[in-house]
């Protein structure tokens, strides 16, 4: 276990995993579109994944983590980590769709920029609301509860994710984003954009044919286990 000398050397080293995990564990919902045509071990999953998978390397690595849930269009449907250093909390959430790269403080806003968009927080109460603007348009992405929530209750919830009824944004089509060398890519439906620093490119028609091979040229897995 590697000793920090200050919150901030602590900070950049959580960041810098995260960003680790953006690159090598892929966001998407392949598994639960397809079940066992998904080769078994295809890396990441959705934001409970994602989050489950991080949380384990932090905690290796001597930080004091636990699971968190934020709300999306007011339903508490998202993971996140949590992460306390001294006496300042903050949230990890590396299982998000989009590259949010930095953790968010639980006590002052912050706003920051990666590969053409922008991350932004507000914060009232014990709520923390994160914006996301891409192409011109910001939305509100996420709400966080910054109290303490009771893990077990957490890891119930994501057992039962796919058996509860509830319908997620990634329900009913194809979601596939990661970090790869200088691009954020997206597939989302029938559409593949890539984000870098200064333009954003689109490609269209995906569809069950060429699916594979978008995903083969692009990203660089062989998804099925049998094609």
């Amino acid at each position: 276990m590697i000793l920090y000398t200050s919150e901030y050397e602590e900070i950049k080293a959580i960041e810098a995993l995260m960003l680790e995990k953006f690159r090598s564990e892929p966001f998407h919902n392949l598994k639960l579109l397809y079940g066992s045509k998904i080769k078994a071990d295809l890396p990441g999953g959705t934001c409970s994944d994602k989050t489950l998978s991080f949380l384990s390397a932090a905690k290796k690595s001597g930080f004091n983590a636990s699971l968190h849930s934020g709300s999306i269009g007011g339903k508490e449907i998202h993971r996140l980590a949590k992460i306390d250093l001294s006496n300042r909390r903050f949230f990890a959430d590396v299982g998000n769709g989009w590259p949010s790269l930095r953790l968010y403080p639980a006590y002052e806003a912050i706003s920051f920029e990666y590969f053409g968009m922008r991350f932004r927080t507000e914060i009232s109460g014990s709520v923390l609301s994160v914006y996301h603007l891409k192409q011109g348009k910001e939305a509100l992405q996420l709400e966080i509860d910054v109290r303490d929530q009771p893990e077990d209750k957490i890891k119930a919830d994501i057992e039962a994710r796919f058996n509860s009824g509830i319908i997620y944004p990634f329900s009913s089509s194809i979601r596939l984003s990661q970090i790869i060398e200088d691009d954020f890519l997206f597939l989302r439906g029938e559409r593949l954009e890539i984000y870098s620093n200064d333009e954003r490119k689109i490609i269209e028609g995906i569809n069950d044919l060429n699916f594979h091979q978008i995903v083969k040229k692009h990203f660089g897995y062989d998804v099925f286990s049998r094609f």
